[in-house]
C-alpha cells in the first residue's frame, strides 16, 4: 500500500491555474473519493498523484512500507485509469491482460482464464478491443487496472458507460480486489461510484 503526501500542490496550465494549494496525506489502504464539478480539477489531481503531471507548485511525495519511492518507480506501484485513457485497440482482452502483467503482477492463484471470468468478458475473448462496445470497453479499463497487485489505485469517474449490471460488477470488483490497496476515486459526485465509508473530499 502506498502513502502520498501533497504540500501546497498547485497545476497552472498556460496562464490558467486548474489547481491550487492542495494539501492532504492519503495513507496507506485509505479508501477517498475526490468529488467536484467538470473543471474543478479532479482528473489533473489523479494525474498528479499518478506521477503521469508534475505540479507547478509545491510537493508531492509517495512511501510504500514507510519508504520513499523514487519518482521514476511511482508508475509501477500505480493503476490508474479515466475516460481519457486509450486502450491498444488490436489488442484481445487476453493480450491486454498478458501486457499489463509486464508492468504489473496480478495475483498469483489467479490464471488468465479466471481474470476472463472475472471481467466477464470471456464470450468476446477472441475479438479485437476495437469490435467492444463503449461498455465492454470500459470494463476491459477497470478489469486490467483494478485487479493488478498496485498499492495506489486511482479510478477517474469510472462508472463512465457502465449500465446497472456492470456498475453492480464495478463495486464488486473494487470491494474484492481493492482492499489491500490506497484507493482514490474522482467522481461528479455519483454515489454508485464509491461506497459510502469513503472519505470525502471535494474540489
Amino acid at each position: 500500500m502506498i502513502t502520498v503526501s501533497c504540500t501546497d500542490v498547485g497545476k497552472q496550465y498556460q496562464y490558467k491555474w486548474i489547481l491550487q494549494g492542495f494539501n492532504h496525506r492519503f495513507h496507506a489502504g485509505g479508501k477517498y473519493v475526490i468529488a467536484g464539478k467538470n473543471g474543478s480539477g479532479k482528473t489533473t489531481l489523479l494525474k498528479l498523484l499518478s506521477s503521469y503531471l508534475t505540479p507547478s507548485k509545491g510537493r508531492i511525495s509517495w512511501q510504500k512500507d514507510h519508504e520513499d519511492l523514487d519518482l521514476e518507480k511511482v508508475y509501477l506501484h500505480t493503476s490508474l485509469t479515466g475516460p481519457y485513457v486509450e486502450l491498444p485497440e488490436e489488442f484481445t482482452f487476453p493480450e491486454l491482460i498478458a501486457f499489463v502483467r509486464r508492468f504489473k503482477p496480478f495475483p498469483g492463484d489467479l490464471s488468465a482464464e479466471e481474470i476472463l471470468g472475472l471481467s466477464g468478458l470471456e464470450n468476446s475473448a477472441k475479438k479485437p478491443v476495437k469490435t467492444f462496445s463503449s461498455g465492454m470497453k470500459q470494463k476491459a479499463k477497470l478489469a486490467s487496472t483494478i485487479i493488478p497487485e498496485a498499492g495506489l489505485l486511482l479510478l477517474d469517474e469510472p462508472c463512465t458507460n457502465l449500465d446497472a449490471d456492470a456498475r453492480s460488477w464495478y463495486r464488486e470488483m473494487l470491494e474484492k480486489f481493492g482492499r489491500n490497496k490506497t484507493v482514490i476515486v474522482a467522481s461528479n459526485h455519483f454515489p454508485e461510484e464509491y461506497p459510502e465509508n469513503y472519505t470525502l473530499l471535494t474540489l
